[in-house]
């Protein structure tokens, strides 16, 4: 890798462990517990369509073992390595096959976000009773995603422009 990638990297990536640390110091929503914003995708969205997948998926991993070692627990690992990695494949997919744009991208990220959590839980719990929570969080995947996707969106035109005035 080159020096800029790599520093790039290594920006994209405490970025996404401080907005997962922010995130975290967010109050769970009441109405949908467990629900939370997913802000971290911002910077994998971003990486995704700035830089490659590669990146988007080296970031994602670093950031979700990271979290994991400092704020998490091995139950919330495997949630977020699990929800993390699907919804990143998910999106990695829905770029490449230009079907979907941005928001589309992300939405469907958040939703497979979701299922990859739900799907965690059965396994972990050994109960398919879970799974009626799947429709509630594939509301709030919905939401987050699509406002996620629009931050990023804007995040991304904007690094866009910055790379063209060099």
């Amino acid at each position: 890798m080159r020096t800029k990638k790599i520093t790039t990297i290594g920006i994209l990536t405490s970025l996404a462990l401080i907005l997962s640390y922010v995130e975290s110091q967010i109050p769970a929503f009441v109405a949908i517990p467990g629900m939370k914003l997913g802000l971290t995708n911002i910077v994998v969205l971003t990486t995704l369509y700035i830089l490659d997948v590669k990146s988007a998926m080296l970031i994602n991993i670093i950031r979700i073992i990271i979290v994991a070692i400092l704020f998490g627990s091995a139950m919330s690992f495997a949630f977020s390595f699990v929800g993390g990695m699907l919804s990143t494949i998910v999106m990695i997919l829905l770029k490449k096959s230009g079907r979907m744009k941005i928001i589309g991208v992300s939405a469907a990220g958040g939703i497979t976000h979701n299922v990859g959590q739900i799907l965690t839980a059965m396994v972990l719990l050994g109960t398919k009773a879970i799974a009626w929570y799947l429709p509630v969080l594939w509301i709030s995947g919905i939401f987050s995603g699509v406002v996620i996707g629009i931050i990023g969106g804007l995040v991304t035109a904007r690094l866009g422009k910055i790379s063209q005035d060099r």
